[in-house]
């Protein structure tokens, strides 16, 4: 099949009169059995990649979609087109509603059938998707699958099994924020197999990046409130509690804004009608936690302020992503205080269960099994147990299959099993709190706003945008020397071991290292020391 039956397919189909050659050629690959990793920005159109092809390909397209408000919108998006029949399989939904899903895939009445990770654990769900001899696995929102992504779920790691089981075949990983060491990451752990790796330009210059630093949080509300009640809507604000969604929601709609809040805590209903309204424009400001925007798909929102910094510029792009996809201008600012950074390095502190750690590792010591079965045994939640295993097995413990779990030959016994998964623990402690100190840089730099995300992200921008709030202040052109690394460069630190550099950005260069995270380090200081080396052609991984 042809460029030319996508492109047909697509506006027979969907109406869609052009697609982008990203979209393309993400898609021909497809067509012709490879494993597909896609980064491209918020609203740029992932999701045709799978619903195009999908109609091509014989076989129903299974989807692996993380938030059931997700799939409801993908579902009803399908829909309201002339594609075939897409259904979703979730807990929200009455069991009745579930075995008719089920019972059309089986019956190939089905083209899209919208599963979550953690519904994917019941072995009876995987006979059923074999039965039906799926022609692609689509992972959605795939950076949830990397130790380096923002929403990190430990039913995620169990996908590359899932797949397996499947007959292998091709996987289409998508996802809108991917720096390179992430999308290593997802190729590794969903067992990609020589990936076609696709990335869009993660530049939207129609965003004006804005921070204010602020040192009291009574101060830091008023301002919030201020700023968004001068906005013309629509527009998100976020905050990091759902405490203060209620609390900023309440003080816009005193000031006369149709604010609404949206948080974990609400009935879904609630959440639903919430979202509904603000995508019909009968609310104008949502005060939400990252509950909300996972896969809406506003054009017109003309602002997204961030009431507290988040924690990781991951999370931060995901989100500021969703404003302004309509190309006109938009506004996206950060009230930004250090006491943001103090509280995410104590939210990603981690004690593990020491416990159930050594419970798990003597059960399977004494024989293979599965994460079902330990759950069952030692009275555990299965998702309590799968976070277990994957910690074991991130320690060398541990392996896993799509037979289940198994002990490693030669790793230490069960009783020295607990204090290899606290030192992996710790380790990831030191990954995750790298990442909030990298927002505090985002914050806290002098240069080019635009400069910096995009560097994170791996892209280069040979001058400053002209549109953050650091170009309002006169930042000038860069006319310094060419950079020393570039971005994904492998390198060795005689401290912290491997690396890959992230960017570099005046005298400063940041450094992903496999065992302490991020690191931002001198270069006049890396020229003087000698620490950090590039390893011989050949002798290092690459992505």
């Amino acid at each position: 099949m042809s460029t030319r039956d996508l492109v047909r397919t697509a506006e027979e189909v969907f109406g869609w009169t052009e697609l982008r050659e990203e979209q393309l050629l993400a898609m021909r690959h497809l067509l012709d059995g490879r494993d597909v990793l896609v980064v491209m920005p918020t609203g740029a159109g992932k999701s045709a990649i799978y619903q195009v092809p999908a109609i091509l390909l014989d076989g129903p397209t299974v989807v692996v979609s993380p938030l059931i408000a997700l799939q409801r919108d993908q579902v009803t998006s399908l829909r309201a087109s002339d594609a075939p029949p897409a259904a979703a399989v979730n807990s929200a939904q009455p069991a009745e509603a579930n075995d008719q899903a089920w019972q059309a895939f089986a019956e190939a009445r089905t083209e899209y059938l919208f599963l979550s990770p953690e519904q994917l654990a019941n072995p009876e769900a995987v006979d059923r998707l074999r039965a039906g001899k799926p022609s692609l696995f689509v992972v959605d929102e795939a950076h949830c699958v990397s130790a380096w992504g923002h929403d990190f779920r430990p039913d995620y790691l169990r996908l590359r099994h899932v797949v397996a089981e499947l007959g292998r075949p091709p996987v289409l990983a998508l996802t809108a924020t991917a720096s390179g060491p992430v999308r290593a990451d997802i190729g590794e752990h969903l067992g990609l197999r020589d990936p076609v790796v696709v990335v869009a330009g993660f530049d939207r210059p129609n965003l004006h990046l804005t921070v204010r630093q602020g040192t009291d949080e009574d101060d830091r509300g008023r301002a919030v409130v201020e700023w968004v009640a001068e906005r013309t809507g629509p527009g998100l604000l976020y905050v990091a509690t759902r405490k203060d969604a209620e609390r900023y929601a309440a003080d816009l709609a005193a000031r006369g804004v149709r604010a609404k809040p949206f948080h974990a805590g609400m009935r879904a209903a609630e959440r639903r009608r919430v979202q509904d309204e603000f995508m019909r424009g009968g609310v104008d400001v949502v005060a939400a936690t990252s509950a909300f925007g996972m896969g809406i798909d506003k054009p017109d929102v003309r602002f997204v302020a961030h009431a507290a910094a988040p924690g990781s510029l991951d999370a931060y792009y995901q989100e500021v992503g969703r404003a302004g996809r309509d190309g006109d201008p938009a506004e996206v600012i950060l009230f930004h205080r250090p006491e943001d950074q103090a509280l995410h390095r104590f939210l990603t502190g981690r004690r593990i269960d020491r416990e159930c750690v050594r419970a798990v590792a003597e059960a399977v010591h004494e024989s293979a099994t599965t994460t079902a079965d330990l759950a069952e045994r030692l009275g555990r939640s299965r998702r309590k147990i799968t976070g277990v295993v994957n910690l074991l097995e991130s320690a060398g413990i541990l392996r896993t299959s799509q037979k289940g779990v198994r002990y490693v030959r030669n790793a230490p016994p069960p009783a020295d099993a607990v204090e290899a998964a606290s030192e992996e623990a710790e380790r990831q402690v030191r990954r995750d709190r790298s990442r909030v100190e990298v927002m505090r840089e985002y914050g806290a730099t002098r240069g080019c706003r635009r400069r910096f995300l995009l560097g994170y992200f791996g892209e280069r921008l040979d001058e400053p945008c002209g549109n953050c709030d650091r170009c309002d202040e006169g930042v000038r052109p860069d006319d310094g020397p060419v950079p020393e690394y570039a971005p994904d460069t492998p390198v060795h630190h005689e401290k912290w071991g491997r690396g890959t550099v992230v960017q570099e950005e005046d005298d400063r260069m940041m450094v992903l290292f496999e065992d302490v995270g991020y690191k931002t380090l001198s270069l006049a200081a890396i020229r003087e020391s000698g620490v950090l080396t590039q390893p011989r052609s050949g002798s290092s991984e690459t992505e």
